[in-house]
């Protein structure tokens, strides 16, 4: 029997449940395949704040939302003296969630006491974690490294020749490629490590101070995401300057591993000066990695003839690889005063919120809307109130993206340095609605690629209601309406939902023009309230 109109426009919380099960499947924008492509799916999203997949409006603005904390933070904490996270457990790492379980690496440290002039301890070592729902978390005991005379402990192994390429000490990030041939390489990760001088193999620092220690860039893959191997037997960035790597993806023919700078080891395009600064190497095997590198990001106020004082971009950012866009959290810097108490932390009074950045090339950035805080610090003395730090650890599941991040005490006490979670209604990330009040608006997507079996359409959509349905219609690349897919032809969205699908009137199945370019048109009413989120289009999925 076939569906009524209304049956195909309600949202089924099913499909957006399976949807987690999309996001790891992903056909780049860029042209090629991902190792860790799913077959028979290539999802495309639109988000409302990105003016690049969505670039045409009429009476319309950008709002964006700011996530919800979780009312168990911190999720995961400080282990026990002894343990390998006593000291503080920050997500300087990742979370994914892999056949139905978030797995979580992060990084530890033993003791709660710093040593003036030293990096913490010279190893934070490389922690795991899982869970069932993203806020009870375990940590199983591996039994691969020793620790206080047991391995009775969540320490991932990392193998390698010199063993100092192996000592983690700062940002970490995991990639998961179940794809890839080599089933040793099927988990990829890139670290900072702080190798001293005499043992870099390959070269040193171009440019800057010399320092004790050089701030590598490294790599190791891995068949389980316990057990790793450093690639080579040198950083990757041994033939240049210092780089302090936080974030590793795949796009297109290459990865890319983004990462801060400071003068004088980088600079504005100009020249001038800067602080912290988001920067992009690339690699075609995940092996050899490019000497140039691109200037990715920089806070607005950083690029200003007049530099707003204080004002750095921390540790590159945390991203999400949605397949044709990047989005993620940067961390919004701003120093603390200059006077600061006598044996104060050199960064005593520095905060940092988490900014929403997108990227459609993969290699440049962007703020929708600059300096809005999407996970703001907390209030003065709660747990997350100085500093917070942004991680690669974003899933969707059923109407919910979640978000782990972590705080950092500056003031160098290492106090409440745990992990805390954050939601958002599913790529709620922000919205567009009518700018003008009782006056119609839309907008209009950039054209979407041919498509041999058609695309599944699909909405993410508040405020539609029969009286005030959201419209949905299609144009031909040249921006004319398709017209079997407008006017009187077109869809209309009558209900909310996180994934409604796009439907025309008399069509028995949910589909759009078969090898054809198109563009959508969405209309919204001059009446309510609609606001949308997000606009879906899966390429050979009916």
């Amino acid at each position: 029997m076939m569906r009524s109109h209304r049956d195909f426009l309600m949202c089924s919380l099913a499909v957006a449940a399976s949807l987690l099960l999309l996001q790891f499947g992903l056909i780049t924008a860029a042209g090629g395949e991902r190792a860790d492509a799913a077959p028979e799916t290539d999802e495309t999203v639109f988000f409302a704040f990105d003016d690049h997949a969505i670039p045409w409006r009429d009476n319309l603005k950008v709002t964006l939302v700011q996530a919800e904390k979780h009312p168990e933070n911190p999720v995961l904490r400080c282990g026990p003296p002894g343990s390998p996270d006593h000291g503080h457990a920050i997500l300087y790492g990742s979370v994914m969630r892999i056949e139905g379980k978030f797995r979580m690496w992060y990084l530890g440290m033993f003791q709660r006491q710093l040593q003036r002039g030293q990096a913490p301890g010279w190893w934070r070592p490389m922690c795991y974690a899982e869970s069932e729902d993203g806020v009870r978390w375990t940590k199983p005991e591996l039994g691969l490294v020793d620790l206080n005379g047991n391995t009775r402990n969540n320490i991932c192994l990392i193998e390698s020749e010199p063993h100092s390429l192996s000592r983690v000490n700062d940002f970490l990030t995991v990639l998961h490629e179940p794809r890839d041939p080599d089933p040793s390489r099927r988990y990829k990760a890139a670290f900072i490590a702080h190798v001293p001088f005499e043992e870099v193999r390959g070269g040193r620092s171009r440019i800057g101070p010399d320092e004790r220690r050089w701030g590598s860039f490294v790599c190791a893959t891995s068949p389980d995401g316990l057990r790793w191997r450093v690639v080579g037997d040198r950083p990757a960035n041994s033939g240049g300057e210092r780089f302090e790597v936080s974030g590793l993806y795949r796009w297109g023919d290459f990865y890319y591993a983004t990462g801060q700078l400071i003068s004088p080891w980088t600079w504005l395009p100009d020249g001038r000066d800067v602080g912290r600064v988001m920067l992009t190497y690339r690699s075609s095997d995940f092996a050899h990695w490019s000497r140039a590198k691109a200037f990715s990001f920089a806070r607005p106020g950083q690029t200003l003839a007049q530099p707003v004082d204080g004002q750095q971009t921390h540790m590159g950012a945390g991203l999400w690889n949605r397949g044709n866009v990047l989005v993620g959290l940067y961390g919004m810097w701003q120093d603390g005063p200059k006077e600061k108490p006598k044996g104060a932390s050199h960064l005593w009074g520095t905060h940092i919120d988490l900014g929403l950045v997108v990227s459609n090339d993969g290699i440049h950035f962007r703020e929708p809307i600059p300096d809005f805080k999407t996970i703001a610090r907390g209030k003065q003395g709660e747990w997350d109130g100085i500093a917070l730090l942004q991680g690669h650890a974003f899933v969707n599941v059923g109407h919910r993206t979640m978000i782990w991040y972590s705080h950092w005490d500056t003031g160098g006490s290492l106090e409440a340095m745990e992990i805390g979670l954050a939601t958002l209604r599913r790529d709620g990330f922000g919205y567009l609605s009518r700018q003008v009040a009782e006056q119609d608006a839309h907008c209009i997507t950039a054209n979407l690629p041919a498509c041999p079996r058609g695309y599944r359409l699909r909405v993410n959509v508040e405020g539609a209601t029969a009286e005030t349905p959201l419209m949905v219609e299609l144009l031909d690349k040249l921006g004319r309406p398709l017209l079997q897919y407008a006017g009187e032809n077109a869809a209309r969205i009558t209900e909310s939902g996180v994934s409604c699908d796009v439907v025309w009137p008399g069509a028995s199945q949910v589909s759009s023009p078969s090898n054809e370019v198109f563009a959508l048109q969405l209309r919204f009413p001059a009446a309510g309230d609609v606001r949308l989120y997000a606009v879906y289009a899966d390429c050979g999925k009916p």
